[in-house]
C-alpha cells in the first residue's frame, strides 16, 4: 500500500543577510549605499563598540576617547556624506536614505555615536535647507573631512533651539534668544548682537559654529530667524556644562550662553530690507520645519536598530541559559534549545522582531520617499519664482488647485488612461509626495520610537536579569535607557501626533490611503499569509472612523475632530501608525520575494526567509489590526453618554405585559428581548439598557469583518516561533560585549 511520505516545508536558516536587507529595503541598485553601510558597521562594531565595552559611557564630559570617534567618522566617509561632490562630498544627490543607513550601522550599537554623527547634520541642515548659495558654499567645505594635503581641521557644528528651563521643550514657536541691531553704517550690512541661552545642545562640546533660533529684540528686525554664530565671533561663546544624562552618553551635550556680534549676512537664507526694517526671508519656524521633517525620519530609524539587534543576543541567552547544569546534557532539549522549548519565550521574541521589521520598513520607506521629493521640491521652489508666487499663503492657494485635480485623478480606475498624468506632470507628483512625506515623517518617529521603546523593555525582560548588567550581549540594557530619549528627540509625541492629526485628513493624502486599501486586497489575493486581508479591512475600519468623527458630536454637543480634541486627534494618529507600518512591512517583503528571486546570492535560502518574513508581516497586521479595533471603537463609542434607567431609558425596553401580550401572535419573541422592564418596575442588575448603536451599523460589520480576518494569525505566529527555535546564528557576536 503506497503512502504520502511528508514534505519538510523550507524555513528560516539563518539571520537575514546584508544581500536580503539590501534587496528588502530598495538599495540592491546602489552599491555606493552598500559601501557606506559596510564603512559605517566597520566603526559601530569596532571603535564605538570597544569604546562602550570599555566604559566609554560611565561618564558625561567629552574626552580624548570619544572625540576619537569623530575622526574615525571621517575617515570612514560618514561625515561626508551630507555634502555634494563639490563641496567635498562622496556622492550627488539627496542623502536622506544614506544618513538613515548611516544611523541604523551606528545606533545597532550605540545611539550615542548615532547622535554625534547626526548631529553635526542637523547643524548643517538649515543651511543646507534654506541657505543663500554663498552660506551652504563657505559652511559645506568647512565642515567637509579633509582630503590628503589639506592643512586644516574640519569644522563641527551644533544645533541650538532648544531654551533652558523653565522654557526647555514648551514650544518650539516660543523663542528667549534675542537678536538685535546695534550698529547700521550707511551703505553697509547692519552688525547684530544675538543672545541665546540653549539647554540640551548636542556637539556643543566641540562645535565651532552653531546654528540657533532666535526672535527680534528691535524693531528695525521683522519676527524670528536662524543665525550662524562661529566660536571667534566677538562676544561670549560659552560651551556650559556637560549635561548630567543617564543615556547617550557618547556625544556631547551642554548648554550653552551665547552673547555674540555678528553680520546680518549671517542669517539663514538671507533678508531683505523695507523702509528701514531687517526681513529675514525665513522665520526660524520656516527653516525648522524644513529640517525637521527629514532629521525626524533617521532618529525614528536610530530606535529600530535596536529592536532587530537585540534579536540575536536573546536567541544565544535563551538557547543557553540551562547550559552547566546537571540536567542540561548535550542533545537534550533542555541544553539545545533552553527557554525555547517555551512557547511564551518564543512568542514574545516573534513580537519583538515583527516590530523592528515594521519599524524598519516605515523607516526606510520615509527615508526614500524625501529622496524622491528632494529635487522635485527645488523644481517648484522655482516654478514659484518663475511666476512671482511668493509667501505660504500664496503658496498654497496655487497647490490648493493641484491638489484637487490629484484627487480626481486618483480617484479614477487604474487602467484609465489619464492617470498617467499624476507621473507626468510635475505639480502633481509634487503635491502627492508631499502629502505622503507629511505623514510618513511623524508616523516614522512617533511609532519607531514611542512603540520602539515600549518593545525593547520587552527585549530586556527576555535576557532576564543579565538585561540590565553592563555585560549584557548587545549593550541591551543601554539601548533600552537610550531608547526613552529618542522618543523625546525633534519634539515628543505629541508634536508627532499634532501634526498628524492635521496632515492625516488632508484630502491627497486620503485619497492615496484608499489606494492602499485597493492594494492590499490585491496582496491578499496572491499572497493570502501576509496579513494584508485583516490590514485592508482595519484601514477601511479606521477611514470609515475618521470621516464618522469628523461629521459627528459628543452627549454634550461639542465637535469631536477638532484641534482642541486630542482626547479624539492624538488616538486616531497613533492608529494609522500601525497601519502605516504594517502596510510597509508587507510591500517590502513583496520586494524581497519577486527581486530577490533574480539574485542568485540569495537563491538558495530564499524561500525560507520570504515564509518567514511573511509570517511575521501577518503577525504584525494582526497586532496592528487589533490595536486599530480597540482605538476606533472607543472613539466611536466612548462619546456617546450610556443609556440610564430613568424614564427615557426605560422608553426604549420591552414591558413585561407587552411581550406576553406579543407572545400569542409571534410565539418565542420574548427569547429576542433583552432588556425587560418587570410589571412591579424592576429592571435587569445592570448600568442601564443596552447601547442602541443607530447609525454605526456600518462600523459594527467592519469590525465583524476585521475579527473573522484574523483567522490564521495565531498559526502564522507559531510558525515563525518554531522557525525561531530551529534557525542558526553565528557562535558569537561580531562585536564586543
Amino acid at each position: 500500500m503506497a503512502t504520502a511520505s511528508a514534505v519538510e516545508r523550507e524555513t528560516l536558516r539563518a539571520l537575514p543577510s546584508d544581500a536580503s536587507r539590501q534587496v528588502q529595503w530598495g538599495f540592491a541598485d546602489r552599491y555606493d549605499l552598500q559601501l557606506l553601510v559596510q564603512s559605517s558597521r566597520a566603526v559601530a562594531r569596532g571603535p564605538v563598540a570597544r569604546l562602550v565595552a570599555g566604559g566609554g559611557r560611565n561618564s558625561h564630559e567629552w574626552t580624548e576617547a570619544k572625540a576619537a570617534l569623530l575622526e574615525a567618522f571621517d575617515q570612514a566617509g560618514i561625515t561626508a556624506v551630507f555634502m555634494e561632490p563639490e563641496e567635498g562630498g562622496l556622492f550627488a544627490g539627496p542623502k536622506n536614505f544614506a544618513l538613515a543607513l548611516i544611523a541604523f550601522e551606528l545606533a545597532w550599537v550605540d545611539g550615542g555615536a548615532a547622535t554625534a554623527s547626526l548631529a553635526g547634520c542637523l547643524a548643517l541642515a538649515p543651511i543646507h535647507e534654506r541657505g543663500t548659495e554663498e552660506q551652504k558654499q563657505h559652511y559645506m567645505k568647512l565642515a567637509a573631512p579633509t582630503t590628503p594635503g589639506e592643512d586644516r581641521k574640519p569644522w563641527r557644528g551644533a544645533f541650538c533651539l532648544t531654551e533652558p528651563i523653565p522654557y526647555v521643550g514648551v514650544d518650539t514657536g516660543m523663542l528667549n534668544g534675542k537678536i538685535r541691531i546695534v550698529e547700521w553704517k550707511t551703505g553697509e550690512e547692519p552688525i547684530l548682537q544675538v543672545e541665546k541661552r540653549g539647554r540640551f545642545i548636542t556637539n556643543i562640546g566641540f562645535a565651532n559654529f552653531v546654528t540657533t533660533a532666535v526672535d527680534s529684540d528691535d524693531e528695525r528686525i521683522k519676527g524670528s530667524c536662524m543665525v550662524i554664530l562661529e566660536e571667534a565671533d566677538p562676544g561670549i561663546f560659552d560651551r556650559g556644562t556637560p549635561t548630567r544624562k543617564m543615556v547617550h552618553q557618547l556625544s556631547s551635550t551642554g548648554d550653552p550662553i551665547f552673547n555674540l556680534r555678528v553680520p546680518a549676512s549671517r542669517i539663514v537664507g538671507g533678508y531683505d530690507v523695507k523702509d528701514g526694517v531687517l526681513i529675514p526671508r525665513y522665520s526660524h519656524s520656516e527653516v525648522i520645519e524644513a529640517v525637521f521633517r527629514r532629521t525626524r525620519v533617521t532618529v525614528g530609524v536610530m530606535t529600530t536598530a535596536k529592536l532587530l539587534s537585540a534579536v540575536e543576543p536573546i536567541i544565544r541567552y535563551q538557547r543557553g541559559r540551562f547550559r552547566g547544569a546537571d540536567t542540561a546534557t548535550p542533545g537534550s532539549v533542555r541544553y539545545e534549545l533552553g527557554l525555547q522549548a517555551r512557547e511564551d519565550a518564543l512568542h514574545r521574541l516573534v513580537d519583538l522582531w515583527a516590530t523592528g521589521e515594521a519599524s524598519a520598513s516605515l523607516g526606510f520607506a520615509a527615508a526614500r520617499v524625501f529622496d524622491e521629493l528632494d529635487p522635485l521640491e527645488k523644481e517648484v521652489e522655482k516654478l514659484y519664482a518663475e511666476r512671482g508666487i511668493s509667501g505660504g499663503k500664496a503658496k498654497a492657494k496655487f497647490l490648493r488647485g493641484v491638489a484637487d485635480e490629484a484627487v480626481t485623478l486618483m480617484q479614477l480606475p487604474r487602467d484609465d488612461a489619464r492617470r498617467s498624468t499624476l507621473l507626468s506632470d510635475l505639480r502633481l507628483r509634487f503635491v502627492a509626495l508631499d502629502s505622503l512625506a507629511d505623514v510618513l515623517c511623524p508616523a516614522a518617529k512617533l511609532w519607531n520610537t514611542g512603540w520602539g521603546a515600549q518593545m525593547m523593555r520587552e527585549a530586556v525582560s527576555l535576557m532576564g536579569g543579565y538585561g540590565i548588567t553592563e555585560d549584557c550581549p548587545g549593550f541591551l540594557g543601554n539601548k533600552w535607557m537610550d531608547a526613552q530619549l529618542e522618543a523625546t528627540y525633534e519634539g515628543p509625541e505629541a508634536v508627532q501626533r499634532r501634526q498628524l492629526s492635521v496632515t492625516m485628513t488632508n484630502p491627497v493624502f486620503l485619497a492615496q490611503f484608499r489606494e492602499w486599501i485597493r492594494e492590499m486586497r490585491e496582496v491578499a489575493s496572491e499572497h493570502p499569509g501576509t496579513g494584508a486581508c485583516a490590514l485592508a479591512t482595519a484601514m477601511k475600519l479606521w477611514l470609515w472612523t475618521l470621516d464618522h468623527l469628523q461629521h459627528s458630536k459628543d452627549a454634550d454637543g461639542g465637535r469631536l475632530y477638532q484641534s482642541a480634541r486630542q482626547g479624539v486627534t492624538f488616538p486616531l494618529a497613533d492608529a494609522l501608525c500601525w497601519l502605516v507600518a504594517a502596510r510597509c512591512q508587507i510591500v517590502d517583503v513583496l520586494r524581497l520575494e519577486k527581486s530577490g528571486a533574480n539574485d542568485a546570492s540569495l537563491a538558495e535560502g530564499l524561500p525560507g526567509l520570504v515564509k518567514f518574513m511573511t509570517d511575521l508581516c501577518n503577525v504584525q497586521s494582526a497586532r496592528a489590526s487589533g490595536e486599530v479595533a480597540r482605538i476606533c471603537a472607543e472613539l466611536v463609542f466612548g462619546y456617546d453618554r450610556h443609556p440610564a434607567w430613568d424614564e427615557d431609558g426605560k422608553r426604549a425596553c420591552w414591558h413585561e405585559d407587552e411581550l406576553d401580550a406579543l407572545e400569542n401572535l409571534m410565539p418565542g419573541i420574548n427569547s429576542y428581548a433583552i432588556d425587560v422592564i418587570a410589571g412591579d418596575g424592576s429592571h435587569p442588575a445592570k448600568a442601564g439598557p443596552c447601547v442602541n448603536c443607530a447609525g454605526a451599523s456600518r462600523f459594527l460589520s467592519l469590525h465583524a469583518k476585521l475579527d473573522g480576518c484574523l483567522t490564521g494569525s495565531r498559526l502564522a505566529k507559531d510558525r515563525a516561533a518554531d522557525a525561531v527555535s530551529k534557525m542558526m546564528i553565528p557562535e558569537a557576536l561580531d562585536y564586543p560585549a
